[in-house]
């Protein structure tokens, strides 16, 4: 994320430790908490994070009259990238997965051929059939445009739902994404378990430079 409190420091320790693949975690759902952010940018964010966060269905629905304001959000969130990290992110994600709101994907702002997170991957039966088939919907025209990894799981989820053997038998044949975060301490105990490290042994491990 940038134009966050600790964003500069972490280009930093991206850049110290030689980390190529490092995408933007774009942010249309919290506010800018940089001090040095522009105050005619945090205006424009805000009025994003508002109409986000009024509901759970407003990222299905497109506002016109925020149209500019996505543009600038997303424009200066690439342009502050690129200044801290000196190069153009790997890849695309979204904070909330709000990169794939309505407004955000109607608009293609983001050029043709860039690395997208696609949705979440369920298996048969786990959501309603509404839900699959909006989300299949929306991964089919991301397809069409840009680049995707086959798959997209969460680890916690795979852990407490006892799948991760199915989603490392899928990455034997196809780029499979499994989101985690660390500051969870179920999730970081199994990151640091032997149990993963066999599972990783079987498998060939790779950013999204390989999608």
């Amino acid at each position: 994320m940038v134009f966050m409190g600790d964003s500069m420091r972490a280009a930093k320790l991206a850049k110290d430790h030689q980390l190529d693949d490092v995408g933007l975690h774009l942010n249309f759902s919290e506010e800018f908490t940089d001090v040095s952010c522009p105050e005619a940018l945090k205006e424009h964010h805000r009025r994003i994070v508002r109409f986000l966060r009024r509901n759970k269905y407003a990222q299905l629905l497109y506002n016109p009259l925020l149209r500019q304001a996505f543009a600038c959000s997303y424009r200066a969130q690439i342009e502050e990238f690129s200044r801290l990290f000196d190069k153009l992110p790997s890849h695309v994600d979204g904070h909330h997965h709000m990169h794939l709101c309505a407004n955000f994907l109607l608009s293609k702002r983001m050029p043709a051929g860039t690395r997208v997170r696609r949705n979440f991957s369920f298996w048969p039966g786990e959501k309603s059939w509404l839900n699959r088939a909006y989300r299949y919907l929306v991964d089919r025209w991301l397809a069409r445009r840009y680049r995707l990894a086959d798959y997209f799981f969460d680890l916690i989820q795979c852990i407490e739902g006892k799948k991760l053997d199915r989603v490392a038998a899928l990455a034997k044949s196809s780029n499979v994404e499994l989101m985690t975060h660390p500051t969870i301490s179920a999730e970081k105990a199994f990151l640091m378990s032997d149990e993963f490290q066999v599972i990783l042994q079987h498998l060939e491990i790779g950013g999204y430079a390989l999608v």
